[in-house]
């Protein structure tokens, strides 16, 4: 079975760069293998429409690039997604909406193998990890052991509970979600207001003081420096839907202001921006790594 990367990292205790993608198009994942710098990609599947066949292809596209693939899953069925996309190949995922340490033990309980000793509930399957095999063996044990569990603190419950979410076993990282928080407190669209930010350190200092790696989201490299400083060592930087209305918007914009262009066809550019963008970010934040660790 495929070693897993991400894992591999952490146990490491090395530093890790992903993004985020809403395309199921696995050239997309291919662009990104080709800088050489993502050790993975999450598909951030709560957002947008997929199926069983695009988690299989995200998959095999990441296993080119020697990189990892997670998934971001919707609160509900969560453990038929996060089966699902482990079956294809998926190294991570990322549960939204839990609001309790209970929510939290069921979603490692769901990545978990059936045994005795690991108390999951995910049992023998034949799917593309497992071939060319039936599963079940030893080594399809320790590949469900391997699966990265990443929580994401957004909702008030986890938040106002922290340590004890923090105590589960087995979550291995957390991902701070400003946006859920501020409208579950009843301040809507406030999550970068100086109260909140507050808030996103707590977690950001209480999840290091506890051993559990949390990661932090970025547009830009530029963005780093703060959470470098506070001891954060894993980051997502951009997402695709978003680089590219970034770009279509400002080369639009001096197009349009330019007298002897009279209108702008559509220009499909998912290929030239990643190259472009991708590897400018991925390189500033690998030399950021660098820096923090010496």
């Amino acid at each position: 079975m495929r070693p897993n990367k991400l894992r591999e990292l952490l146990k490491s205790n090395q530093p890790t760069l992903s993004t985020h993608i809403h395309t199921t198009w696995p050239s997309v994942v291919e662009a990104i293998g080709h800088t050489g710098l993502y050790d993975y990609v999450e598909f951030v599947g709560e957002y947008g429409p997929f199926d069983l066949h695009d988690l299989d292809n995200l998959a095999r596209a990441g296993d080119i690039y020697n990189m990892s693939m997670q998934l971001k899953v919707d609160q509900e069925p969560r453990g038929f997604l996060a089966q699902r996309a482990i079956g294809s190949g998926f190294h991570s995922i990322l549960f939204a909406d839990c609001r309790s340490a209970a929510d939290v033990q069921e979603c490692v309980r769901i990545v978990r193998a059936e045994t005795p000793e690991d108390k999951g509930t995910y049992g023998v399957a034949t799917r593309r990890f497992t071939y060319m095999g039936y599963g079940g063996t030893k080594e399809y044990v320790q590949a469900l052991r391997d699966i990265v569990v990443a929580i994401m603190i957004e909702k008030p419950g986890t938040v106002d509970t922290l340590a004890e979410v923090l105590s589960v076993k087995g979550v291995d990282m957390v991902q701070w979600g400003g946006s859920d928080y501020s409208m579950g407190i009843g301040r809507a669209g406030e999550r970068y207001s100086p109260e909140l930010r507050v808030v996103e350190r707590r977690v950001f200092e209480t999840a290091i003081k506890m051993g559990v790696p949390p990661r932090a989201e970025i547009a830009t490299a530029d963005q780093a420096k703060y959470f470098l400083d506070m001891g954060v060592r894993h980051f997502s930087v951009g997402t695709d839907i978003t680089i590219l209305h970034q770009w279509w918007k400002s080369q639009g914009e001096d197009l349009r202001k330019a007298p002897a262009v009279p209108g702008v066809a559509g220009v499909r550019v998912w290929h030239l921006m990643l190259r472009r963008w991708g590897p400018r970010n991925g390189h500033r934040l690998r030399r950021a790594f660098t820096l923090a660790i010496l």
